[in-house]
């Protein structure tokens, strides 16, 4: 079908999101049981965070599990409208693939050694990435 290309990089970047939901809980449930966390006293307690409890390299893993949730939100929509639109294809479809490439290098950067100005870097050019996404659909639809 004519614009679905980019489709493919929206499931491959769900699939991610779920490869770091599995990693945040083989390293997360462990380390909870390490450090006898008691959930029932964690939420009870406003003052009680998992940030003060753990290890901040497992904490990575969750962290970068919620941003997955953040601006790939906007990845999807766009992603999908210009599927919608018929055009996903060619450069959107090529940059899609580009986007979801630096979100997985992000989320191995994060997940791993966690250096702050890489993580920007690649969080940067993901965004003007999707900047590009996101101006070739409002010229497909505005212009």
């Amino acid at each position: 079908m004519i614009g679905m290309e980019i489709l493919k990089p929206v499931v491959a970047l769900a699939a991610w999101t779920m490869v770091m939901w599995a990693w945040m809980y083989a390293t997360r449930i462990p380390a909870m049981s390490k450090a006898k966390v008691d959930l029932d006293e964690l939420v009870r307690d406003p003052d009680a965070s998992l940030d003060k409890t753990l290890d901040p390299s497992v904490q990575w893993k969750a962290h970068n599990y919620n941003h997955l949730h953040e601006a790939p939100t906007v990845f999807y929509a766009i992603a999908i409208t210009l599927a919608v639109i018929g055009q996903g294809d060619g450069l959107n479809a090529l940059l899609a693939w580009i986007y979801v490439g630096l979100r997985v290098i992000h989320s191995l950067v994060q997940a791993t050694a966690n250096k702050v100005m890489v993580r920007f870097v690649l969080f940067a050019l993901s965004s003007v990435v999707l900047i590009a996404l996101i101006l070739h659909a409002a010229m497909a639809l505005f212009g």
